[in-house]
This record gives C-alpha cells, structure tokens and sequence, in this order.
C-alpha cells in the first residue's frame, strides 16, 4: 500500500483556488533523539499492516459521510483516474466547454505539486480547487471533504474530480464518488487491465482515450476490452479522442445520464 510508495507520511495536502497564495513556515531544527532498533522486523510490520487498516477505515468512514452529503445535496460526482498523461486535464476542459451545464459543473483537481492544471481548468470556465498533496500519491476523502466546502458546491451541481495520476494508491481510496471513471490512453498498451486490475474493478467506466492515435500504435482495443472485462464484467467503455472530439458526444451523453 502508500507505505511502499513514499507516500505512508504525507506533508499536508494544500488546498488552494488558482492565485491564491500560500505562505509556508518552514522550520529547521537539530535533533538529538536516541532511538531504540531493539524491535525486530515482525514486530515493526505487524505495527505497518495495523496503521494501514485503520487509515483505510477512518478513510472509508469519511468517504461515507461525504456520499451522503453528496446525496443529500443532489451532487453527481465522479473520481477520474489513470496514469500521468493519460488526458484527464484536456478531457476535462473539453467537458467544461461542450457539456452545457455552465455554473454547474465544479472541478477539484488532484496533484502533487503546482497549480498548472487548476489554471486550465479555471480557464476553460469552471470553478475549481487544487489540492497538492505533496509526497502523497492519492487524494483521501478528507481531503475532498474540505476541498468541497472550500468550493462551496452548490445542490444538483456535477463535481469532478481529477485524482493524482497513478493506478495503483487512488484504487484503494473511496472518496465517496458517486462513479469512477478511469482514463486508459491508447499509447499504453493494451494490458493495463492485468498490470492494474485494482483499478479496473473498482471503474464504472473506461474511457480509452487518444483514439486519433490507433493507426500509428499497436493498441488492439478489442483485446484491451477482453482483459478488461476478465476483471470487471459491468465495467463500460467509451473510446474518444480529446483532441479531436471524436466519441466525446457519447461521454457527455454518459455523464448526462448518470446524473
């Protein structure tokens, strides 16, 4: 889990609006500690696997509550994940300006470090909150919990949310998302399914992604689908190109649904 990746104890996730500032005091102190490796490795691990299930737990119990609060305010909301470069950031700003739902759609972004996409997403013409997570390789739902109240996101409204890129940790972590929707690109490769099924199981919808590109890669989408389908048969596909625009009517068609 995130004690393998770096990501065990995060810095503080800083939650900003794009041009919002954030002063940071950084402190620099020596140390003398005296430290006690008397503990053999069984012991230490058996205190790991304890601290991973109870952040799983409080996780999970915090992504509860904001599906009801989600619920309870008519909000759709859906958690976009893949690997770095997929085009989760262009497919969003294509989203803002062909889906029609102007003042009700809000965005939280997911990174860890910069506001580079905040401000495309903000240019595109929606609101949106940056969360850098720093070390951290997921969003949580704390962190959506706050990002949303920060947002102020209004009843009825669409919430997207485009998680860290990576397709490992954000598989684990419910942030209490109505769907998830996960971005495969056609540049690589068809067996992401097997490398990463995690992610595929917990996926309502794959969107395969770059489909501009198929005549000039060896990405066989039908035997993509097959190893997708070997892990999460409900799981469904749409291929487009963000780019383009070809396929994105039947996405937006999607998400119109859902809601």
């Amino acid at each position: 889990m995130c004690g393998t990746c770096g990501c065990g104890q995060p810095e503080p996730a800083k939650i900003r609006k794009p041009g919002e500032l954030v002063h940071e005091h950084h402190h620099d102190h020596a140390h003398d500690h005296a430290h006690d490796h008397s503990h053999n490795h069984e012991h230490k691990a058996g205190r790991e696997i304890s601290l991973e299930l109870e952040i799983m737990q409080k996780n999970s119990l915090l992504a509860e509550r904001n599906r009801g609060f989600f619920e309870a305010k008519g909000i759709s909301a859906i958690n976009m994940v893949s690997s770095p470069g997929s085009g989760k950031t262009t497919i969003l700003e294509r989203t803002i300006k062909e889906a029609g739902i102007t003042g009700k759609l809000f965005v939280i972004e997911g990174d860890q470090q910069t506001l580079l996409d905040a401000d495309r997403i903000e240019k595109a013409g929606a609101p949106v909150i940056q969360i850098n997570t720093g070390n951290g390789c997921h969003l949580d739902a704390q962190m959506i919990n706050s990002a949303v109240k920060k947002l102020n996101v209004p009843n009825g409204a669409l919430l997207m949310i485009e998680n860290v890129g990576n397709l490992v940790c954000p598989a684990l972590f419910d942030l209490g998302e109505s769907k998830r929707v996960v971005i495969i690109s056609v540049t690589e490769g068809e067996d992401k399914p097997l490398k990463y099924p995690n992610m595929l199981a917990s996926s309502h919808l794959c969107l395969i992604n770059k489909s501009d590109l198929l005549p000039y890669v060896e990405f066989d989408v039908d035997k993509f689908k097959e190893y997708a389908l070997r892990i999460n048969h409900h799981l469904e596909f749409i291929t487009l190109s963000a780019k383009t625009g070809e396929g994105f009517s039947d996405w937006l068609d999607w998400i119109k649904k859902d809601r």
